[in-house]
């Protein structure tokens, strides 16, 4: 199966989001692994989960740790395919550099629109990992309810510049958008002259 060149895998936590897209990369061909999560060494649990990451990846594969600028790494041409894992932990990092938390939604929007756009102008595959967050309760917090929002935005615009767009749920993937054929703008005849 020939890779799509834009994949969106969404998921919820603990959903086997991050092992599907890394399954769908075929490994003859170079990979490079945009990890997005920030280490914090005071957070335990985080540094196990990061940990367990790095563990699971092949040591053949380039890792580039915690880019601040996802989309400017994204633009740097590479001989294989990428995954980004994932698009959530990028964003949190993206609020949390321009100390958006408080300040009206839409401030990230430069940062975002980069983003999509650096994927809509990728010229080698890339798998972006990312949270389906829109089924869950609306948050209690408005920092809560701010990362929900712009996730969900993000991902409406990430979808539509994806070629596929796959959904895991309890480690089975549902495909939600595959590449389309181009097909002809007119129908041929076949039926012969009427």
């Amino acid at each position: 199966m020939t890779l799509p060149l834009r994949t969106l895998v969404l998921g919820g936590t603990r959903s086997g989001k991050s092992a599907f897209a890394e399954a769908l990369v075929d490994g003859s061909h170079p990979v490079r692994y945009v990890a997005t999560g920030r280490l914090d060494p005071t957070d335990a649990d985080w540094v196990e989960r990061i940990d367990a990451h790095r563990r699971r990846r092949p040591s053949h594969w380039t890792t580039v740790e915690s880019p601040a600028n996802l989309a400017q790494a994204l633009s740097a041409e590479i001989g294989g395919a990428t995954i980004v894992d994932d698009v959530g932990t990028w964003l949190t990092g993206a609020l949390d550099d321009r100390q958006a938390w408080d300040l009206p939604r839409g401030t990230i929007t430069p940062a975002t629109d980069a983003l999509v756009q650096a994927v809509a102008h990728c010229t080698t595959p890339v798998v972006l990992v990312s949270p389906e967050v829109g089924w869950g309760v609306v948050p209690a917090t408005r920092s809560g309810r701010l990362f929900q929002d712009e996730m969900g935005t993000l991902n409406r615009q990430l979808a539509t510049v994806c070629d596929s767009v796959v959904l895991v749920v309890a480690g089975l993937p549902l495909t939600l958008k595959t590449p389309t054929l181009h097909a002809p703008t007119t129908v041929p005849d076949t039926d012969g002259p009427s």
